[in-house]
């Protein structure tokens, strides 16, 4: 009697690199994704996650995505302004007052327009998870006015904004990879950075810090993207499917950012002395010239668009 093998599903491999660590809630948003596709493929969909920086740095990375050698990347929205400049507007300081205008504008008609950008550059925008506001730490004392910054070395992540704020308060920006961080505030080589509560403690910058103040100057949107080209050569129906679980993983990663934002606060201030009182209406006079030398380079258009989308009711 003839023996027939049961014909088996062919299996697609994706792979989905980030900088953050596994305790990070981006780690935590690309597990889900991951799960949930390959629950809702069938299996037919299995995605690999390589954290903490693995793969590269967000550069490296996002010349991965772009070869078609990574399939996806989470990484600060201002890792993308090399390609997309407009993009650096989301990070201007003080751009959005809270977190539910920062959805509504990334989730609407200026998100659309973000993405046809990307597209351009053969590159997918699935959605705009969050790192939150970024807070400043440092161990000279706390801050509270514009002045209290003045002199400090200031880790930088590659956003022009912000770098161009932290050099009209009078620190000194150093552009620093986050996954040399650690190492240059433990050995004095800055002794100042700014992130948002989920990667300060992810990253275990506590350890290394001694005041943290809560000056929200700016929003940080992850930019979370795929290989155009990989998604394409999957079928109508699991095209439907990831787009359909990656916006669930973004709502996902937003609200464990939401709910978890207390009890974050509290683990850090085991280590740091944290201060709310900061005068951010002084802040935000004083950041003027980053808004400045981004209207001079790329024009106002972007930031009227999201002004206005910001206003709507």
């Amino acid at each position: 009697m003839a023996a027939f093998a049961t014909p088996t599903l062919a299996q697609t491999n994706l792979r989905f690199a980030h900088p953050t660590p596994t305790s990070d809630i981006q780690h935590q948003m690309a597990e889900f994704f991951a799960s949930e596709l390959n629950e809702r493929t069938d299996g037919e969909i299995e995605v690999e996650i390589f954290p903490a920086g693995q793969l590269g740095s967000d550069a490296q990375m996002l010349d991965g995505v772009r070869s078609g050698i990574i399939d996806f990347q989470l990484a600060g929205l201002n890792n993308y302004t090399g390609l997309v400049p407009e993009a650096g507007a989301f990070t201007l300081p003080f751009m959005f007052p809270d977190r539910d205008t920062a959805y509504r504008v990334l989730d609407g008609e200026v998100g659309d327009y973000l993405r046809g950008e990307f597209e351009k550059f053969e590159m997918l925008m699935l959605g705009l998870p969050e790192n939150g506001f970024r807070n400043m730490t440092n161990n000279r004392g706390p801050i509270v006015e514009p002045a209290d910054v003045e002199g400090l070395q200031m880790r930088v992540n590659n956003s022009q904004a912000l770098s161009d704020m932290f050099e009209a308060l009078g620190a000194n920006p150093v552009q620093l990879d986050v996954n040399e961080l650690y190492t240059a505030l433990e050995t004095g080589v800055v002794n100042a950075q700014d992130h948002p509560i989920p990667v300060t403690l992810s990253f275990r910058f506590y350890e290394v810090q001694d005041y943290l103040s809560l000056t929200q100057h700016a929003y940080s949107p992850v930019g979370w993207m795929m290989n155009l080209e990989t998604f394409n050569e999957l079928s109508e129906e699991h095209q439907a499917i990831l787009l359909e679980v990656a916006a669930e993983a973004v709502d996902y990663q937003r609200n464990l950012a939401i709910e978890g934002e207390a009890a974050m606060l509290e683990t850090l201030s085991t280590d740091l002395e944290i201060n709310d009182n900061v005068n951010s209406a002084a802040f935000q006079e004083a950041s003027r010239p980053a808004w400045d030398r981004f209207i001079e380079n790329n024009g106002s258009e972007i930031i009227d668009m999201i002004l206005e989308a910001a206003s709507a009711d």
